[in-house]
């Protein structure tokens, strides 16, 4: 079991602070929901776990020994699923899986998985929301490490892919500590072992999900997916 401790972490952008001390555990086999509304500073915590980006201050551990920014990177601890896409859009899916998997036993795991066999002759950009967005778990969570970081991975995506994604991570923490937000709350909260809310540059540990509510989150983010089904 790898265990990841977050002591503390700051980061404020023109004076105003948008992470104050923030700090939580995660360990292999739990899935962290993290919670919060656009803009109260969830990617900007996880760019900073992943180390794109400085923070004010931070003490990281991950089983004991120290982590600071770019170790993070160099020493392939925790991989970082972003909202934007980071594949070369015009490059065909079996050329990119090579490019994480060099033995050919890697690569079958994802070749030859029903969500992927289909679409592998096609590029990129020509592939749905769903479909890259599983792509790109399927790459990342095949990799050796002990954290997994998921920006996101629900918004916009087709429900068959949804289902998809959703039983991955259920199957992905059983060797892996998992960081997972998303708008789509419910999909989160379906996956998730531990809640948190991040508000007012705070995280705060929730046990029911009428408190996503009680927190401010809940009803504001029904109002914006009300709203984007009717665009």
């Amino acid at each position: 079991m790898a265990v990841l401790k977050l002591h503390s972490a700051s980061k404020s952008f023109r004076g105003k602070n948008v992470l104050d001390h923030i700090g939580f555990d995660l360990k292999t086999g739990e899935v962290l929901g993290l919670f919060g509304r656009n803009g109260s500073g969830k990617s900007t915590l996880l760019k900073i776990l992943f180390g794109t980006l400085k923070s004010k201050r931070i003490k990281l551990e991950i089983d004991g020994e120290p982590f600071r920014g770019s170790d993070i990177i160099k020493k392939q601890k925790i991989g970082y699923l972003p909202q934007f896409s980071f594949l070369p859009q015009n490059c065909p899916v079996r050329k990119i899986i090579p490019r994480f998997f060099p033995e050919a036993e890697d690569q079958d795991r994802i070749f030859y998985d029903p969500g992927i066999a289909r679409i592998d002759d096609r590029k990129i950009n020509q592939l749905s929301e769903g479909e890259r967005r599983y792509l790109e778990l399927l790459l990342l969570g095949n990799l050796d490490h002990p954290f997994l970081m998921l920006d996101e991975p629900f918004s916009m995506v087709e429900p068959l892919y949804a289902e998809r994604i959703n039983a991955f991570i259920v199957k992905l923490k059983e060797k892996k500590g998992i960081i997972l937000t998303d708008h789509y709350y419910e999909n989160v909260w379906d996956v998730s072992t531990r809640n948190m809310v991040l508000t007012n540059s705070k995280l705060h540990t929730i046990t029911q999900k009428k408190e996503l509510g009680e927190m401010g989150y809940l009803k504001r983010k029904q109002q914006n997916l009300k709203q984007n089904a009717k665009r």
